[in-house]
């Protein structure tokens, strides 16, 4: 069985290869985008089977970036899981809102991200 493939997306370098490294670890084959150009570009060639999207970024925000992935066909059924510094329930209310499949706050539980990232890429529709 092929490893499930990641995207994190995050403007943050060392956030980054701290979560591909873990990810890796756990059996996951993850591409990185350091913005959401970047994932856009990516997507066609690498399509994952989640994405993980720091919220805070330049250019276009993780919940504009979101919104935009989830209207496009050919990507709105990759689950999106929001990773922020942000815990606020108004913030995590604007994931759920833009299409988010979860919201995990920094730092994070990467034992309960795994899981979760676990769940999703489980689903019978991958």
């Amino acid at each position: 069985m092929s490893k499930p493939k990641i995207t994190i997306v995050d403007d943050d370098r060392d956030t980054r290869e701290l979560l591909a490294a873990a990810l890796e670890d756990e059996g996951f084959e993850v591409t990185l985008a350091a913005n959401g150009l970047r994932l856009i570009a990516s997507l066609q060639l690498h399509r994952p089977q989640a994405i993980l999207l720091d919220v805070n970024m330049s250019w276009i925000d993780g919940f504009e970036l979101c919104k935009a992935v989830k209207k496009n066909e050919h990507f709105r059924d990759i689950p999106i899981i929001f990773i922020s510094g942000r815990g606020d329930s108004e913030d995590k209310r604007r994931g759920r809102e833009v299409g988010a499949a979860d919201y995990f706050v920094k730092p994070l539980d990467t034992d309960k991200l795994v899981r979760r990232i676990r769940e999703l890429v489980a689903s019978p529709a991958s």
